[in-house]
């Protein structure tokens, strides 16, 4: 029995992932459930875990997560390291301004006020008819790609009061890919997640 446990013991050593590995499924699900526990625990505001990634701090022993959680009301951003050994959140960072490349989860969130408003939704709808055959179901049929908007990347537009907002704000700019490789021109669309707008730039 003693050799078995041992030989279990060296097997388990064996598969655990090593110091620089990435994080295992089983990793992230713990680092997303105690993460969106302490999400949880705060009142109001309209908060959202981004992801999670590997910490990458050379200094520290053992395997650490970082997860990255947004308040679109505050827009605030928190920074939670995850130590996954004791699974004890060992530090908390919190700021305003920054902003990390969007997740997936607001990419579709993104096309789903795109396909709700009227004009620019009904024009996707169609162009996506056309290419596909078929209609346009939900955003998952539809390739997505988002990048942060940051407004004083933008010269020379007329309506630049109306994007002002994006300084602060959680704002996105949506790359949209149709069937058949043909991408939407979205290039003057900003998508405000913070306000739940859509603006759209004139020039």
């Amino acid at each position: 029995m003693a050799a078995d446990r041992a030989a279990a013991g060296r097997a388990a050593a064996r598969l655990a992932p090593g110091q620089n590995d990435p994080l295992s499924a089983d990793e992230r699900r713990r680092a997303i459930e105690i993460a969106g526990d302490a999400d949880a625990r705060r009142r109001g505001g309209r908060t959202e875990l981004l992801y999670v990634q590997r910490d990458d701090d050379k200094a520290v022993t053992g395997r650490r997560a970082e997860a990255f959680s947004y308040d679109y009301d505050s827009d605030r951003l928190t920074l939670r390291t995850i130590d996954l050994g004791s699974g004890r959140i060992v530090s908390t960072e919190t700021a305003t301004g920054v902003q990390p490349p969007p997740s997936d989860d607001e990419e579709r969130a993104a096309a789903e006020l795109l396909l709700a408003d009227a004009g620019l939704g009904k024009g996707v709808r169609e162009q996506f008819e056309q290419r596909a055959g078929r209609p346009l179901r939900s955003p998952d049929d539809l390739h997505l790609r988002g990048v942060i908007f940051k407004p004083d990347h933008v010269h020379g537009v007329s309506n630049a009061r109306a994007v002002a907002a994006c300084a602060e704000h959680r704002c996105l700019r949506l790359f949209v890919r149709l069937p058949k490789g043909k991408w939407l021109d979205t290039s003057r669309i900003v998508i405000d997640l913070s306000a739940r707008e859509i603006y759209t730039m004139e020039w």
